[in-house]
């Protein structure tokens, strides 16, 4: 499985075009594409991860992702039934069509505002859920109209988080990209065991050196803090399925629990056992 530019197909017209219900969980799909994305999906519970932005999501997630901004399938790993709706955004939509309409200025401003990766939350992720559950029945004006109100009230909102601090910007080559989709993999694979330095820098044909300024070049992480927050993520996602704080800690990987709580504390602000007492107390 390589990463990839992925190609929307030019056959149509339309600035918009809809993935209804894809299953790609059985994939690692870490991949980027010059049209916007707008995806929601719900009955699940996985790993976010936009550019450099890695987090867990419970149930269901709303995020538009901006112009090739490399994401992984928001599905992967997923063993619940869960739905999916995927709608693009191709890239002249805004440059030759909304910029052009003063109407619709403020959907300019939420497609440069995905450069950051925005996740909707709230009445926004509830209403706007209903919409795109829609799409797939409606012929091709009703299916352009509603796709513009779609935008429309996630322009309006005020329910979201941003993904990054600053503008997410893709400078790397399709080779280097195929180089980091092979870490992430053997992270995603192998996050359980022990991971050296040494043999991810062997992976990808670098010296111990160079690969670690490679990566923190690339991610903006060490490799080793980048590993920590990955594996933190899961740590969270079985904390929330009612395992104790110890056998979290081995699960992920960590090989004493004062290190796991210490990471924890770093990656999160707060030790497992806060984070445990106050999600669960919710339930």
């Amino acid at each position: 499985m390589k990463i990839q530019l992925e190609t929307i197909s030019p056959a149509s017209k339309s600035p918009f075009r809809l993935l209804h219900d894809p299953k790609l969980n059985h994939l690692f799909y870490w991949h980027f594409h010059p049209e916007f994305e707008l995806v929601y999906i719900e009955g699940a519970s996985a790993t976010r991860h936009v550019g450099n932005h890695i987090s867990q999501f419970t149930e269901s997630d709303l995020v538009l992702i901006g112009s090739n901004i490399p994401h992984l399938n928001f599905d992967h790993g997923v063993t619940t039934t869960y739905r999916k709706e995927v709608l693009h955004i191709k890239p002249f939509f805004k440059e030759q069509f909304i910029s052009q309409m003063p109407e619709l200025l403020s959907i300019e401003r939420l497609l440069e505002l995905s450069k950051y990766g925005i996740a909707f939350t709230g009445s926004t992720k509830k209403e706007v859920s209903e919409l795109l559950k829609e799409l797939h029945l409606l012929a091709p004006f009703e299916f352009f109209m509603q796709s513009v109100t779609i935008l429309k009230k996630l322009a309006q909102s005020k329910e979201f988080e941003l993904l990054h601090t600053k503008p997410y910007i893709n400078r790397y080559s399709k080779k280097e990209q195929e180089r980091i989709r092979q870490i992430y993999a053997m992270i995603d694979e192998r996050y359980q065991y022990k991971i050296t330095v040494d043999e991810v820098a062997e992976l990808c044909n670098l010296t111990k050196p160079a690969f670690c300024r490679y990566f923190k070049k690339a991610t903006g992480n060490t490799f080793i803090s980048f590993l920590n927050q990955y594996r933190i993520s899961q740590a969270k996602r079985l904390l929330l399925m009612g395992r104790n704080i110890s056998e979290t800690c081995y699960e992920c990987g960590f090989e004493s629990l004062s290190y796991f709580n210490r990471t924890f504390k770093k990656v999160t602000e707060e030790n497992p056992s806060e984070f445990k007492k106050r999600h669960l107390s919710f339930k």
